[in-house]
């Protein structure tokens, strides 16, 4: 699950709070084990996805670095390419 969490400092565009909010729910599911929480639970859950979101704005917003931002678009073709390497090493 926690493999779908993607890096989200230093791109260009920023990260938005759309993904911000979307890694820390992968990983509130992942530490939690519920993928949907039940009714009881509910709150607790939602409330450290929030938790969680608010730490990584504050992290990307504090982090500093003198790399140029990655561009968004290469990164993905980046990632397929390694994708398809690892599945067809796997697969074949």
């Amino acid at each position: 699950m926690c493999r779908n969490i993607k890096t989200l400092y230093n791109f260009e565009p920023p990260a938005t709070e759309d993904e911000i909010r979307a890694a820390a729910l992968q990983y509130v599911r992942k530490i939690s084990g519920f993928n949907k929480p039940s009714q009881a639970n509910e709150a607790a859950f939602q409330s450290a996805v929030e938790a969680v979101a608010a730490a990584s704005r504050a992290l990307i917003d504090a982090l500093e670095t003198n790399a140029p931002p990655k561009d968004r678009a290469q990164e993905a073709v980046k990632a397929r390419e390694r994708s398809a390497r690892r599945f067809s090493i796997e697969r074949g």
